[in-house]
């Protein structure tokens, strides 16, 4: 009976925005939430919260110690259980990995490889992914297969190429040698197919070409609002996967260490001695950005995982 009532909720739900909009859907919706129901149509119990609560300190655990290392006032407790203890140096050796890093500079490049491979990710994962779920070409399995396989391929057995190509090209220490690598990626091709397969039909599509609008502007007014919510997952995740990038960047731009912001926290080690209050300080500095991007559009990255993993 409880499966019985959550669909048919569910239905009313779909109902309500069919008729009258997506707003009164949304206030039934939270309406329905605030119940303390689960999609699954059982009550959450204290041993969901206590999971939960568990699995929200594992993964806390690691920044925690992070800044507490940064806030640390003296070397000599940088280390061990000691270093659990919050010390009050936070800003004072925030401030000095600032200058140490030269931050805006290694801001400003690591801005420009993120949006940039962000974007070019998220335009061409949709065209590709639109083109493989919607059109029909001989041989579409087969190169949908052959890119779904080259994720196979550890990132490690491109670098030599990659960096001979890069060298003759004239690209080593430029931003670009990290960006042009990057324009796409197999896994947004893939994650795209996936979710147009089942989120536009082929109805819309027949619409507009008989409408008269060519092959690419179908793809602009049917194919891109439809893949919104998955476009938007994949430009979070890239972004973020860029922002964290550390062993390509480390390889191609040579001594030009603070292009980035990961490089230029691993300058902050020293040769004989490192000083991990500046380093932790230096990290910090580099997660704060991301930190503060998921805390602004955390509800749309969850809502695009949630739409791409919810078919028909």
């Amino acid at each position: 009976m409880g499966k019985q009532d959550t669909k048919r909720d569910d239905l009313g739900v779909q109902t309500l925005e069919q008729a009258y909009g997506k707003g009164v859907a949304r206030a039934a919706a939270r309406k329905r939430n605030h119940l303390g129901v689960t999609s699954e149509g059982r009550r959450a119990g204290a041993g969901t919260y206590t999971a939960l609560a568990i699995v929200i300190l594992i993964f806390m655990l690691p920044l925690y110690y992070a800044v507490s290392i940064a806030s640390q006032d003296s070397t000599a407790t940088q280390y061990g259980v000691e270093a659990l203890k919050p010390g009050g140096g936070l800003l004072r050796n925030m401030a000095a990995a600032f200058q140490a890093m030269d931050f805006w500079n290694a801001l400003g490049g690591t801005l420009f490889v993120s949006l940039i491979v962000s974007i070019s990710t998220v335009f061409f994962s949709t065209l590709a992914g639109y083109s493989f779920a919607k059109l029909r070409f001989r041989g579409k399995n087969v190169l949908l297969t052959i890119v779904v396989g080259t994720m196979t391929i550890p990132q490690q057995l491109s670098v030599v190429p990659l960096y001979i190509l890069a060298n003759k090209a004239g690209l080593f220490g430029s931003l670009w040698a990290v960006i042009i690598p990057a324009l796409v990626n197999a896994f947004g091709v893939f994650w795209m197919t996936q979710y147009l397969q089942d989120a536009l039909p082929y109805e819309l599509i027949e619409a507009a070409r008989v409408d008269g609008a060519s092959m690419f502007r179908t793809f602009l007014s049917v194919g891109v609002p439809a893949a919104r919510p998955a476009a938007a997952m994949l430009f979070l995740f890239t972004f973020i996967g860029q922002w964290t990038n550390y062993f390509w960047p480390m390889l191609i731009l040579g001594s030009n260490k603070n292009a980035t912001l990961t490089l230029a926290a691993a300058t902050l080690k020293g040769a004989h001695f490192t000083d991990y209050t500046l380093v932790m300080s230096g990290v910090v500095l580099t997660t704060l950005p991301l930190l503060l991007l998921f805390f602004v559009a955390g509800k749309q990255l969850v809502s695009g995982i949630m739409a791409g993993a919810v078919k028909g």
